[in-house]
């Protein structure tokens, strides 16, 4: 069914929480694994730079997971996109799409809906620009009922 999954990472704990799913999704469909790396270029005057001042460890930190995924058996593979036009979510589904992609996931910080409309959300802006199923892996949080009970025991 998934042929190939875009995993699509930007090195953070967030993006980290849903490998083993993606792992889990390969296992149980023989699939390839492109892990997308994505960001924003600063234009200057000499050309882009990256944003983010330590990409050249996030990038290693990638290919370090995608060996172990390697060692493992999985034919996995690394992209790296970058841009000064384009948002981060139209790079990740445009290298989805160039990589024949049949499902993306990523993590994502679960902001509420304040915060996503102030701050934006790839994964948000996924749902809009993905040609394919994108799978949203939220953190793990305490289930709303709980909370509840505990407000209305405690209160």
């Amino acid at each position: 069914m998934f042929e190939t999954i875009v995993w699509a990472t930007d090195g953070s704990e967030f993006a980290d929480r849903a490998l083993p799913l993606v792992v889990e999704l390969a296992r149980t469909h023989g699939s390839r694994v492109v892990a997308v790396h994505a960001n924003d270029m600063l234009a200057g005057r000499f050309g882009g730079v990256p944003m983010l001042a330590d990409e050249t460890e996030l990038r290693a930190k990638i290919e370090e997971q995608l060996d172990e995924l390697r060692v493992a058996g999985f034919d996995a593979e690394l992209r790296v996109e970058t841009g000064v036009t384009h948002g981060v979510a139209e790079l990740i589904a445009v290298a989805a799409t160039d990589a024949g992609a049949d499902l993306i996931v990523i993590g994502t910080h679960g902001r509420g809906v304040a915060a996503t409309t102030l701050l934006g959300s790839v994964a948000k802006g996924l749902l809009h620009f993905a040609t394919c199923p994108v799978l949203v892996v939220t953190p793990v949080r305490e289930p709303v009922a709980s909370r509840r009970r505990e407000e209305v025991t405690s209160g």
